[in-house]
């Protein structure tokens, strides 16, 4: 597949932001999907809406969210917006919450090494283009989230995270946590579901990972930990895949102390083995060129 380009800045900025995306060369058009995540109640970590206000009005997208599959503030239509309200996000932008209303979107999933089907929010349809905005961190289940987390796990409706978390067993939200599946069939369902988004928008989709507030839990927690290393910057690359294996290497090759806390995490969750199947799947490729562009 050849080397994949990302570039990388370590100008935390909303600036930075707006010049990593024109530097990456490839504009995003028509009605345009802005995938984040916009934070559990009681969540300390999650990107603010300040900071990535500058990039989002120039785009002049929609930031869109999917109800989730586990108890909290998110799981229902209802609570999902007062929290979307609480934390600032439809004050200062357009919002959809892509499954408030079913029934989902079916893709097919071509060639996946678990899942046949991969269940979004039917909204998702609606749009042109898309920018996917993660915050890089740690993550309790699957090692990591990032790129292909968002594509996957961040996509799919509410019933689509549990028929991704049970490996395609079931999309009740209240009954897959007991009986969750082998720890590699999660994360090769998160991959199969993660190609079918990315297909989706082939060509129309940009990926921008944060590297700040480097917990090794997700934003999804209520009580997550603070912080374990610096703020490392932001990257960005047309490849979800090279642009989470490029995260990954810089918190490997940082010399801060508290990478090891993370890299425990990444490791014994295997977080990896995401990343090595997205490529089997011809998402991306783990190869790339990281340009520096400060």
């Amino acid at each position: 597949m050849g080397k994949s380009k990302v570039l990388f800045t370590k100008n935390l900025t909303g600036e930075g932001l707006i010049n990593i995306y024109e530097k990456l060369g490839v504009k995003l058009e028509g009605n345009i999907a802005i995938k984040l995540h916009s934070g559990e109640a009681g969540n300390q970590n999650y990107l603010r809406p300040e900071f990535v206000k500058p990039l989002i009005e120039k785009l002049g997208g929609t930031v869109v969210e999917c109800n989730t599959a586990y108890a909290g503030e998110r799981n229902t239509s209802e609570k999902h917006k007062k929290l979307i309200e609480k934390h600032g996000w439809s004050k200062y932008f357009k919002f959809d919450l892509m499954d408030e209303e079913g029934p989902d979107k079916v893709l097919e999933v071509k060639n996946g090494k678990v899942l046949k089907e991969n269940f979004v929010g039917k909204n998702l349809l609606n749009y042109d283009s898309m920018l996917v905005l993660s915050h890089f961190k740690g993550h309790p289940m699957g090692g990591y989230g990032g790129a292909l987390k968002q594509l996957s796990i961040g996509c799919s409706s509410s019933e689509g995270k549990a028929w991704i978390h049970s490996a395609g067993q079931s999309k009740d939200q209240y009954t897959i946590w007991d009986n969750l599946p082998e720890q590699d069939r999660f994360l090769e369902s998160m991959a199969d579901a993660a190609s079918t988004v990315n297909d989706l928008f082939k060509g129309r989709v940009v990926y921008i990972n944060v590297m700040k507030n480097l917990s090794v839990d997700c934003d999804c927690c209520a009580v997550a930990e603070d912080p374990c290393m610096q703020d490392i910057g932001i990257l960005a690359s047309t490849d979800p895949v090279a642009i989470d294996q490029a995260c990954i290497d810089l918190v490997y090759n940082s010399e801060d102390k508290g990478k090891e806390h993370f890299i425990e995490r990444v490791e014994s969750r295997h977080g990896i083995h995401t990343i090595e199947v997205a490529e089997e799947l011809g998402v991306g490729s783990r190869e790339y060129e990281l340009i520096n562009i400060d």
